[in-house]
């Protein structure tokens, strides 16, 4: 088995396991000889000895040599493990596949393939599966099964859906499937752990891990200076909003709310009844929206030098894409007050109300469909420029229509190019959204203005060219240098 780069020392795993430091959940996995349990380093059972210890990079791993996963510490509230490399291009094509197998969004509905993902990768099946071992240390199937079989785990304990709808929603073709498999994995039934994990009846409390540090003030700072009044509201620790997701066939509408439990290093998501049915892309979108995933140990160790101050901010990003994409176009060349004042006029103009449970939450953004059919006199009249009007235009028909996906499993260099042929979609804007839609580590928009006051390079005579040069030694993870950079400016001003 060839672990990920670099590669596990178990004298240095132990320690972390023995000090249960959240910096490395995440990172590995300890597989517990005597009690066939796999746990994450901070799991608070009494630390096994060292000779009963063995480590792992993945949680499929761990379940590969035969470890079922802690029903204390819950390997799959662990926020994931890939790190990304530009240098190794076997390592760089196993971590795409994983991504790939990581997005339920990324397959338009289908179940993912092994077939498939190799046809997306364009690479053979057998080359794929050889790669994908050498790298990760499992099959591709492997990893699948395990991110399957923890996603329905997460479902089983933590929300009272009943057990066939979390088989068809962890990607299970069949019931009878679905409990085969969890019992030959996991040595119980679904029924029996969720009777043990003790789920109320009227729960739908999901935690979601993070490693540390994390700057949560940050976070939600940057939310609330863009929060739109009817759509999202913040509190010291919270995020609520409404959302409607398009998924399996339907519109999907409600609310949610996310908690910052810091002492435990998870996000306490919450969730409407009306989207348990996509409570698994809920969650997905929800770790991007929050970059719960982010590596800070490999982040600084490129960023720390240039940024020192930033070694806790993370990249926010969306919970819808194509609202991004919209917010992203009335952001254009204006500050972000004003922008955010057109944003709440186009949810006053085009939204449609929704009763929530949240005081001042109460209408949705405008669905790609309505804004697809705005005329141009209605969005000029909320004060949007007529060369911003045709690209919010684009941008909702291209997405009513499936042409454009804009979710951290699409395809970078494709879904960028396609947006600069939009109209109104500059070299900036499609940056802007690689950065914090597709959750692209290494996107870089270097005609910012704020980034080139920030890097000092404003006075230039190519001031983009010259950021561009200077965002070299910052690669793969120039998307969070452009959030340090801009974080130093504002503490600056």
């Amino acid at each position: 088995m060839s672990p990920l780069e670099p590669p596990l020392h178990p004298d240095a795993c132990y320690l972390a396991l023995k000090t249960r430091d959240a910096r490395f959940d995440g990172s590995f996995f300890t597989g517990v000889t005597s009690t066939g349990i796999y746990c994450r380093p901070v799991c608070k059972v009494r630390t096994p000895r060292l000779e009963n210890c063995r480590f792992f990079a993945l949680a499929a791993q761990a379940e590969t040599a035969g470890f079922r996963p802690c029903l204390r510490c819950r390997p799959e509230l662990a926020p994931q493990g890939l790190r990304w490399s530009l240098q190794d291009a076997s390592a760089v094509l196993a971590q795409q596949a994983a991504r790939l197998l990581d997005e339920p969004e990324a397959w338009g509905g289908d179940a993912p393939s092994i077939e498939g993902l190799a046809q997306r990768l364009g690479i053979s099946d057998r080359h794929l599966r050889r790669i994908f071992e050498a790298q990760l240390g499992v099959s591709p199937l492997q990893y699948l099964q395990t991110r399957r079989l923890l996603t329905a785990k997460q479902l089983l304990a933590d929300t009272r859906l009943p057990i066939t709808e979390i088989a068809l929603l962890s990607g299970f073709a069949s019931l009878r499937r679905f409990n085969a498999v969890f019992t030959e994995q996991y040595g119980m039934s679904p029924n029996a752990l969720r009777r043990e994990g003790g789920v109320h009846e009227a729960s739908c409390e999901v935690r979601l891990g993070y490693r540390p540090p994390y700057d949560v003030d940050a976070m939600l700072g940057f939310f609330r200076t863009r929060a739109i009044a009817g759509v999202e509201a913040l509190g010291p620790r919270q995020l609520a909003r409404t959302l409607a997701l398009d998924a399996n066939g339907r519109r999907w509408e409600g609310w949610l709310s996310a908690d910052f439990d810091e002492a435990q290093c998870q996000l306490v998501l919450r969730v409407s009844e009306s989207l348990h049915g996509v409570l698994p892309l809920l969650i997905r979108r929800v770790r991007a929206a929050f970059d719960l995933d982010a590596d800070p140990h490999a982040i600084n160790a490129r960023l720390h030098g240039s940024f020192p101050l930033g070694d806790g901010l993370r990249v926010p990003g969306s919970l819808s894409g194509y609202e991004l994409a919209v917010r992203a176009v009335l952001g254009q060349q204006i500050t972000v007050a004003a922008a955010r004042t057109l944003a709440q006029r186009l949810v006053q103009r085009f939204g449609v109300p929704l009763a929530t449970p949240h005081a001042g939450l109460d209408r949705l953004f405008p669905a790609p469909e309505v804004l697809a059919a705005a005329e141009g006199d209605a969005l000029g009249q909320i004060g949007i420029v007529r060369q911003r009007q045709a690209a919010i235009v684009a941008i909702a028909r291209a997405v009513a229509e499936r042409r454009l996906s804009l979710h951290p499993g699409a395809d970078v260099p494709a879904t960028t190019a396609a947006l600069k042929e939009l109209p109104g979609i500059g070299d900036w804007t499609a940056q802007y959204i690689a950065m914090r839609a597709l959750r692209w580590p290494d996107a870089f928009p270097a005609g910012d203005v704020a980034l080139h006051k920030a890097l000092g390079v404003q006075q230039s005579r190519q001031p983009a060219r010259e950021a561009e040069a200077a965002s070299q030694q910052w690669k793969p993870w120039r998307s969070y240098a452009v959030v340090r950079a801009w974080s130093a400016l504002s503490q600056g001003a």
